[in-house]
């Protein structure tokens, strides 16, 4: 079974084209940083935020200029880091259906190439080339949906832990 199911993704992967293979490591990047952000935000941020607070809240001076720049410094830190990477994971996802793109457009001049040597009458070799240009297509537009859900929810989690981290600072 193991077998059979890699054969079907080398003929996938075959049908599609070169591209799909630009595809399967932009995905495979995308997730990569994606569940490093899942890693980050459960492991990490957790102690980075309480380090934050308790650098804060030993301080004796909350209330003068200074001790509140000191304070916009730390929630600042603690949402940069929140922050991190998520940029490249939109670019990420927004790059997905631009290779599908590529790969449509690669298919299509395929088709074209046929059309000019054969006349336009081989459909074998013809269909061989809408293949590789679609599948490529539908491949990049799977890849960006599966990345934008987790781009949008990392995104809305960053900024709302952010601003309950920046609560949690006590003005004085």
């Amino acid at each position: 079974m193991p077998l059979e199911l890699l054969a079907r993704v080398r003929d996938f992967m075959e049908a599609g084209g070169n591209v799909l293979y630009l595809i399967l490591g932009v995905t495979f990047f995308m997730w990569v940083m994606i569940l490093e952000r899942a890693w980050y935000f459960r492991i990490v941020h957790p102690a980075e935020a309480k380090r934050a607070l308790e650098e804060w809240s030993s301080r004796e001076d909350k209330s003068s200029w200074y001790a509140q720049q000191v304070r916009r410094l730390l929630v600042s830190e603690v949402s940069v880091k929140l922050d991190h990477s998520l940029l490249l994971i939109r670019t990420l996802v927004a790059l997905c259906p631009l290779l599908g793109l590529l790969g449509t457009v690669t298919g299509m001049i395929e088709v074209f190439d046929v059309m000019a040597i054969s006349g336009g009458g081989n459909v074998r070799a013809m269909a061989a080339g809408v293949s590789k240009a679609t599948i490529p297509t539908m491949a990049g537009m799977v890849a960006a949906l599966s990345g934008l859900i987790f781009s949008v929810q990392w995104t809305r989690f960053a900024r709302m832990e952010g601003e309950r981290v920046a609560d949690n600072f006590t003005r004085a």
